[in-house]
């Protein structure tokens, strides 16, 4: 049984959504601050954690942001207000979703099975091996990313975008292609999302100028693939 962690400060909703996830074989436990769900973190053995964005101690954004720097654990975020500007700030802070308060809970289960599926290992043969630039190497099998030899921590939809780019070097894709690519993978998408995913990983990939802008067209990856070794 896979453990998800809820960080949430609602003592009655970690039991009932407890008793629901046990249904998907999925092991869900609560911690009602934000320095306990760190703490538990920590320790390892999580396969995802949901934060609130209303908590108390830290809000569920400086929360995200904590996790962010040592763990690159999938994160779906919960808020009451559902504005587009927390959903923009959630994604730039490293969220893979978003979900309003209040959801369903089978809604939240199938962001859940999709965001952890994107984590598996690509069975695909033609995908298989790695992918090698001028600095850069994609690894679709392990996931995995070196620049300049050096790994470097991605979310699963920053290395699913970089990998969209990296199958095709040169192509370029619009925000609707890259939208259709990974709906589902965050809630929601939508144009600004897509711009926000992009600079997050030229940020990561730096000095690298991996990916190039083409205004008025969309996304490509400005490298030239080497041979592999």
């Amino acid at each position: 049984m896979q453990r998800i962690l809820l960080i949430d400060d609602d003592a009655d909703l970690g039991a009932p959504l407890a008793t629901y996830f046990a249904r998907f074989e999925y092991g869900l436990e609560q911690a009602l601050r934000p320095s306990i769900g760190l703490q538990k973190l920590s320790l390892g053995g999580f396969e995802a954690a949901i934060l609130d964005v209303m908590l108390p101690e830290m809000d569920g954004f400086a929360l995200c942001r904590e996790i962010r720097k040592t763990s690159d654990i999938p994160i779906i975020m919960l808020t009451a207000r559902g504005d587009v500007m927390d959903r923009v700030v959630g994604l730039e802070l490293g969220a893979d979703d978003y979900l309003p308060k209040p959801f369903e809970p089978r809604e939240l289960v199938a962001r859940l099975q999709t965001v952890l599926r994107r984590r598996q290992p690509s069975r695909a043969p033609p995908a298989a091996g790695p992918l090698h630039f001028d600095g850069l190497m994609v690894d679709p099998v392990t996931r995995t990313v070196l620049r300049q030899g050096q790994p470097v921590e991605l979310t699963s939809t920053e290395f699913d975008l970089l990998h969209l780019l990296a199958r095709e070097p040169g192509k370029v894709f619009s925000r609707d292609d890259i939208l259709n690519q990974l709906r589902g993978h965050e809630a929601e998408l939508y144009t600004r999302a897509v711009d926000i995913v992009v600079s997050r990983l030229r940020k990561k990939l730096e000095p690298l100028d991996c990916i190039k802008t083409l205004r008025n067209a969309g996304y490509a990856l400005g490298l030239a693939r080497v041979a592999d070794v």
